[in-house]
């Protein structure tokens, strides 16, 4: 059954297909690619989804992403949303980015955004970052989604991929 978030997929769908991609692709980097893309094509109001790897250097890389081209391809963990839900080791849902003073501005539609750390060994490894072309987009149906994802994903990152 589908819901209010998830118009045409169910949550469940998208974790079974998210599944089936982890498990059946060659590298980390092909499951990456796979679970971008399926989030961003199964869910309307994610209009940019992407996945930044934290490097031993302290800086977030942008990996695989669908939608706009970023400005922000590297960030560092004191900078930015995506550095915050490094530091505190938790999801970040910011309603309104322009209102944010943590905002980078990576798209020039963006309006809010969500962002999953990928944790694995207590250290964050990743992160899920999704944007929205539209204000409060994000709510809990999307975080327990996207945290299911995240955890789905950690033992990805327990080599170096």
């Amino acid at each position: 059954m589908t819901d209010e978030y998830f118009p045409d997929i169910s949550k469940d769908q998208i974790l079974k297909l998210a599944d089936g991609f982890i498990k059946t692709s060659p590298n980390r980097d092909s499951a990456l690619e796979a679970i971008v893309a399926l989030l961003q094509a199964s869910v309307i109001h994610y209009h940019w989804a992407g996945i930044y790897i934290l490097g031993d250097d302290g800086i977030l890389s942008l990996g695989p992403y669908r939608g706009d081209p970023t400005s922000t391809p590297r960030v560092q963990i004191d900078r930015g949303i995506c550095g915050a839900a490094v530091r505190q080791k938790q999801t970040i849902i910011v309603p309104d980015v322009h209102s944010d003073p943590r905002y980078l501005e990576c798209t020039f539609d963006t309006k809010s955004e969500i962002v999953v750390p990928i944790i694995t060994g207590g250290r964050v490894r990743g992160e899920i970052d999704i944007d929205s072309n539209t204000v409060d987009a994000f709510g809990e149906a999307d975080k327990i989604l996207l945290e299911e994802i995240a955890k789905k994903l950690a033992p990805l990152f327990e080599t170096d991929g």
